[in-house]
């Protein structure tokens, strides 16, 4: 998932990666299957490439995350990638970047980008590089994933997801190096690291890791004193609760990652993304250089929700995209609880009071599971979590008890799908209706969705209150 909010606070385009974790080496991380597609990423200084190896012929050839930037929604490669292979260039089809070759050809077997790491805010997907104020940077290695289309056509036609793409699923093998040192990833220095589309962040430069026994964390040398403080201790004390509840984290020591974009004009920003293993964090602006209640609830209720990703994301995810809000909706009702645990002050109830109001305003007259057609993501964060408050009160359980057997049940194939959660909602009081009920809700909305939501309270058992437009949690 990756978030960025400013304040006054306000929400970006949510998106939620899920990947798989491959085997991991002293030098490589990676899957066994033979690469559609090998890259080599080297720094020199200031000077970056990209060297692509293509195994197989194609006219076309697919750079799998393609968002747009926020400010020009233009492709950030047209500002950021220059082609140096001859009759080669980078175009927009569709929702995506390809790399084609003059005349229709294939493109040559070998193909070299001069590249400037993109540091700018993109419309929804992980950053293109973080910068840091030591001269750092940290890539997504994502942003290099290739695959082969027959045609731009069929690549203009392609779907915002991609899993029903035979060819999106072939790997590309990404060598990363730098000439001045070794690179870091997981907490380890590599002169050389090889991944297989793990989806995360590697760091070029001199930033070395502050281990603790729960976190490894990156932090940026310019990040006010008091957040730096604040994001170590408030990290491990979120951990904790996680591993008590859900038990050991399924990933190992995390890391968390931080930069500082320095104390722009603006009053305060933060944005920042979950990865396996891994949560990025950025900041600017002159709200942050004092400490203030406003900045640590939100630094700290997004270092909740992100980490939940390592258990609901990470250990298991969903099977469909439509089905998002089994992950995002279950993340936020257990950083609900988590925080207000960690903060006496934290309320929790008006919280869910607010993913109840989004919910029913987003159900009526259509469904949860086609909410991602309609570009409105949010239905996944705040309907999942109303399900989840259903699911503890029937349950008589906190949300985190209920979902755990669900979690070790599916680590073998690593899916949590609607079948299963719906399944495990029906062993609870009422449960045939329950599951009826919250279908209706999945698959149709309502064209009255505060009664549906109240016929639904009642039957699970939550405190709730009807009236005349409005459905309150007690």
């Amino acid at each position: 998932m990756k978030r960025g909010v400013s304040i006054p606070f306000f929400f970006l385009a949510l998106l939620t990666a899920c990947t798989d974790t491959h085997r991991v080496g002293s030098y490589s991380v990676g899957r066994d299957n033979k690469a559609v597609a090998e890259v080599e990423v080297v720094r020199d200084g200031n000077r970056w490439t990209a060297a692509y190896q293509f195994n197989r012929a194609s006219p076309v050839w697919v750079l799998a995350r393609s968002p747009l930037a926020a400010q020009s929604g233009k492709s950030y490669r047209s500002e950021s990638w220059t082609v140096d292979t001859p009759d080669v260039r980078l175009e927009r089809r569709g929702r995506y970047d390809v790399l084609v070759a003059e005349n229709g050809q294939p493109v040559p077997k070998r193909v070299r980008i001069r590249f400037k790491p993109y540091a700018g805010e993109l419309q929804a997907g992980y950053d293109a590089a973080l910068t840091f104020s030591d001269g750092s940077v940290a890539l997504f290695d994502g942003q290099f994933k290739a695959f082969p289309a027959a045609s731009a056509a069929e690549a203009a036609a392609m779907p915002f997801d991609l899993d029903a793409v035979a060819m999106a699923s072939l790997p590309t093998r990404a060598t990363f190096r730098d000439q001045r040192g070794g690179v870091l990833f997981e907490g380890r220095r590599h002169q050389v690291l090889t991944l297989e589309d793990r989806g995360t962040y590697v760091l070029f430069g001199p930033a070395q890791p502050i281990v603790t026994g729960a976190i490894s964390a990156i932090l940026d040398p310019q990040l006010p004193a008091w957040l730096r403080t604040f994001l170590a201790s408030s990290t491990t004390q979120i951990l904790a609760e996680y591993a008590r509840d859900l038990g050991p984290a399924p990933v190992g020591r995390p890391t968390l990652m931080v930069s500082w974009k320095g104390a722009t004009p603006k009053m305060a920003g933060m944005g920042g993304s979950v990865l396996p293993n891994l949560v990025t964090m950025s900041f600017e602006g002159e709200g942050v250089l004092q400490e203030n209640a406003e900045m640590r609830n939100q630094a700290r209720w997004f270092v909740a929700h992100e980490s939940a990703h390592f258990w609901l994301g990470q250990a298991v995810r969903y099977e469909f995209s439509r089905e998002a809000w089994i992950i995002e909706g279950g993340a936020d009702l257990l950083a609900f609880r988590t925080v207000a645990a960690t903060d006496p002050a934290y309320d929790a109830r008006a919280q869910l009071q607010r993913s109840l109001d989004e919910c029913v305003s987003l159900t009526r007259g259509r469904s949860v599971e086609s909410a991602q057609q309609r570009n409105e993501e949010r239905t996944a964060y705040a309907c999942g979590a109303i399900f989840g408050l259903v699911a503890e009160a029937a349950s008589g359980k906190s949300f985190a008890a209920w979902v755990r057997p669900l979690i070790e049940a599916s680590r073998r194939d690593g899916i949590l799908s609607r079948r299963e959660w719906l399944a495990w909602l029906e062993q609870g009081s009422n449960g045939r209706v329950l599951r009826r009920e919250v279908e209706q809700l999945l698959d149709n909305g309502s064209a009255d969705p505060a009664g549906a939501f109240a016929s639904l309270f009642a039957r699970a058992g939550v405190p709730h209150r009807l009236e005349t437009a409005k459905l309150r949690l007690l």
